[in-house]
């Protein structure tokens, strides 16, 4: 079983460090992840052996808080719907609100009580005035009156990292207490030795304790540190509003029709079989079927495009998306979790909480880090005081390496970074499930792609019409006329292809399906045929004069169905799944990342080998079965390279499930989200480029952000033990080690939210490399009939088509019953340019 839990009390990587150890000792704990910037874990554990209470029993006994995060069920009462974890998140961000409100409170008070303080303590050596050394209790007095309100109100350091300590797992407030403790000690000590001065008349021993109160140090460091933490988490804040944004996105409430009324409930009402009601301007509040009205759905929330897209009665309703036009009734079939929205939200969740393998390296640095540092500390010290140096520079150095040691910056290292990386994908309509699925993306060097669905549309499509003595409309209306009674998906292409010239099929009578061959009917008492060459064949009718043409289309991996009237060949038309707008686009900016591209796909080697050459893929692999996909990702990984694999969550699962990282095309299938470690909402393969590329930049920043995390310590824990002192008296002090360690966090946070600036570079498909649709589209830019007199036979016909084709980018069709040439072009041509044709060929054109 997975439980999600929220976990209190946790400053440092230290401590998710600790209860991540203290449960995974659990015995049936299986996996355990804990998030210090979301304040989370997720464990992963064998309900035989293990059960919640026990989890957050051990959790309470290392010191920390724990309960169950329910995403909103208990606070709601509900099925914990988008809109309950909306209130439930919305809870702990008004939680995690009024923390950083009081953490600005306590900041202002402390920099109020700090200013007057530092004017006691710094004053006279800054105007050039030595203390008073006949009342320097007055003044040493006024600085206790400051600091004791500065320690109460920054007692959470104390209260929190000397419990951690003493039970063996100190961690950023244990050396933060430490040396604070260390400087206010060493400060009551030198108070009673400046009073036995007094008492001894020993005035030099009252200079040389007066010099030397820390107390001004202690105030600093504590204020200093709680100026690190506010603007830390300030930060923080900001990294989650893209799961916030999420959470807005899904509707509070909805408008159902129920026992014929229209009545307001509560989204977490909501049931299966629910028929919403949704005016324009509102949100669909669940996934579901538009069972009457039509409009335009604006669905960037959740692909990411900008358009709306229209819809009608039987087309698909997603939730948080934005009905914009029209009245529409949508059947909910998906509800509460289940909702697209609460998937992806989830998702983005689980993503932010889990730990990609640099950052557990990070945690098991920081383990080690703590007690190394304390370690240090002492022995520098000890080191310094038998060098005859005094205890109280001894005490100086040893509080230095304490405050500037801190582990804060190493802890936030990664998770920032990977929260907003994965927010940020999902801004974009990429979905990444975890923070390991995000690392390995950046060391990907093989991209497997499955055919259809995934380079192509999925479904097949006319791409090309040829006519043999009618026109394209006629023939077209034949073959919708024929293929109405077929459920075949080659019918259905050529039948949405009539409804989008808006040609009406006729009456036919005696409609057969012949199985794998095609269809046959009569039409206005002429018998007609469609499929392949085996039902002409069969048929009595010669193919002879257009196997060129059909051995062209089918190596170009499109299949031609054949039409004849009768006994005669009337027309071909040819159908392909073509390939989408963006795959060329995708498939060279993988190239151009120096990432090997593989299609593998169970279509024959003759299609796949067209589209091969048409998109330019380095490596085709065809006819392989669902079941052997998985084989050939494994042997290409047996090789060394590290794959990803590419495919629409269905055939596909096992190679997506095999692979070091599996993307599935097409959001929202149950198999896509199982199977994948990543999920492209927009069905569109530039969103996997992205993703590889988002993957490089959060790598890239983590590191950075290791860097500076380790940079702060590797100059400045040599430093502050003085190794430099004899040679250059160069000494930090315990102030200067204080905004060291903060800047090193702030630096670490704003480093990470400099990825909320990636760019995500929109390419388009070459002109060059057109899918069939747009040739389509093309042609019916480019489309001329042009009237033709003076033909009076077939050779009229032949010369006058032959005329037409030999113009640039030009394909024409000749009718010669009708005088009528129908013509085609890439570009723009004037009638004038047509006149001079069909005059130089011995016709006229009639204007």
């Amino acid at each position: 079983m997975k439980e999600k839990f929220r976990v209190t009390g946790m400053t440092c990587s230290a401590c998710s460090s600790r209860v991540e150890k203290t449960v995974t000792k659990l015995a049936g704990s299986q996996e355990v992840s804990v998030n210090l910037l979301t304040g989370t874990m997720q464990v992963e554990y064998d309900e035989n052996q293990l059960d919640t209470e026990g989890i957050i029993t051990a959790v309470e006994k290392a010191g920390y808080g724990a309960f169950v995060d329910d995403g909103g069920k208990s606070a709601e009462g509900g099925a914990g719907n988008g809109a309950a974890r909306g209130g439930s998140n919305g809870s702990a961000s008004k939680a995690a609100l009024d923390e950083t409100k009081q953490m600005k409170q306590r900041l202002i008070w402390s920099v109020a009580l700090l200013i007057p303080m530092m004017c006691f303590s710094m004053g006279p050596m800054l105007t050039g005035h030595h203390m008073d050394m006949e009342h320097p209790l007055t003044n040493i007095l006024a600085q206790v009156l400051f600091l004791i309100p500065i320690v109460f109100l920054n007692r959470k350091y104390f209260l929190k990292g000397f419990p951690s300590l003493f039970r063996g797992s100190p961690n950023m407030d244990s050396l933060i207490a430490m040396g604070a403790s260390a400087a206010i000690l060493y400060g009551t000590f030198a108070i009673f030795r400046i009073v036995h001065g007094f008492e001894t008349a020993d005035m030099a021993l009252v200079h040389h304790y007066a010099g030397d109160i820390y107390f001004e140090s202690a105030a600093m460091i504590l204020t200093l540190i709680t100026v690190g933490k506010y603007m830390e988490t300030r930060s923080k804040g900001k990294t989650s509003q893209a799961i916030e944004k999420l959470m807005n996105l899904a509707p509070k409430t909805a408008t159902v029709e129920r026992d014929g009324k229209e009545i307001s409930i509560e989204t977490s009402a909501l049931m299966q079989g629910d028929i919403l009601v949704i005016r324009p301007g509102e949100s669909i509040a669940a996934d579901g079927e538009i069972i009457s009205g039509t409009t335009s759905v604006d669905e960037s929330a959740i692909t990411g495009e900008s358009i709306p897209v229209e819809k009608q009665p039987g087309d698909r309703a997603v939730s948080a998306t934005i009905n914009k036009t029209g009245f529409i009734k949508v059947r909910c079939d998906k509800v509460g979790e289940d909702t697209t929205i609460s998937q992806i939200i989830r998702l983005v969740e689980e993503a932010s909480a889990s730990k990609a393998p640099i950052a557990r390296m990070a945690d098991k640095i920081a383990g080690v880090f703590v007690p190394t540092v304390i370690a240090i500390a002492i022995i520098a010290a000890v080191i310094w005081m038998i060098a005859g140096y005094g205890f109280e520079f001894a005490l100086s150095i040893g509080i230095s390496i304490l405050v500037i040691s801190c582990p804060c910056a190493l802890g936030l290292a990664t998770p920032v970074a990977i929260m907003v990386g994965t927010g940020k994908g999902a801004e974009n309509g990429i979905l990444i499930k975890s923070g390991q699925a995000l690392e390995t993306a950046h060391s990907i060097d093989t991209v497997v792609m499955d055919k259809t669905g995934t380079i192509t549309e999925g479904k097949p499509k006319v791409t090309d019409i040829a006519t043999f003595g009618m026109s394209e409309e006629e023939l077209t209306k034949i073959a919708a006329t024929l293929e109405a009674g077929s459920e075949h998906p080659l019918a259905e292409a050529v039948m949405e292809y009539a409804k989008e010239r808006q040609v009406q099929q006729e009456a036919a009578e005696g409609f057969e399906a012949v199985f794998g061959r095609g269809v046959k009917a009569v039409i206005d008492g002429k018998k007609y045929f469609a499929g392949n060459a085996a039902l002409m064949k069969e048929s009595g009718i010669s193919t002879e004069g257009i196997e060129d043409k059909l051995g062209v289309l089918s190596d170009q991996g499109k299949t031609p169905l054949i039409f004849a009237e009768e006994k005669k060949v009337i027309g071909i038309i040819a159908v392909a799944d073509v390939e989408k707008e963006s795959s060329k686009a995708a498939i060279d900016a993988f190239a151009e990342m120096k990432i090997d591209v593989v299609m593998l796909t169970g279509d024959n080697k003759r299609t796949a080998e067209a589209l091969r050459k048409r998109l330019q893929i380095p490596k085709v692999i065809a006819e392989v079965l669902p079941s052997d996909k998985e084989k050939h990702i494994a042997g290409l990984q047996a090789e060394g390279h590290k794959v990803a694999m590419i495919g629409d969550g269905i055939n596909d699962a096992p190679a997506l499930a095999k692979a070091d990282i599996g993307i599935a095309i097409g959001a929202g299938t149950d198999v896509a989200i199982e199977s994948a470690d990543a999920v492209l909402m927009r069905n569109d393969l530039l969103d996997a480029v992205t993703a590889v590329k988002l993957s490089k930049a959060v790598i890239r920043n983590i590191k950075e952000n290791l860097f500076w995390a380790f940079f702060y310590n590797v100059i400045g824990i040599p430093v502050a033990a003085g190794i430099w002192y004899p040679m250059f008296g160069l000494k930090l002090s315990p102030m200067i080690g204080a905004a060291a360690m903060s800047l090193s966090s702030v630096c670490v946070v704003l480093n990470a939210l400099r990825l909320r600036n990636f760019k995500v570079k929109r390419l388009s498909a070459p002109a060059a490399s057109c899918t069939g649709a747009e040739e389509i589209r093309r042609k019916e830019k480019m489309k001329y009939e042009l009237m033709i007199k003076g033909m009076m036979c077939q050779h009229c016909q032949k010369h006058m088509a032959d005329a037409l084709n030999a113009m640039e980018g030009v394909t024409a069709e000749v009718n010669l019953e009708s005088g009528i040439a129908s013509v085609e072009s890439e570009k723009e041509i004037s009638m004038d340019a047509f006149e001079a044709v069909v005059k130089d060929a011995g016709y006229e054109l009639v204007r």
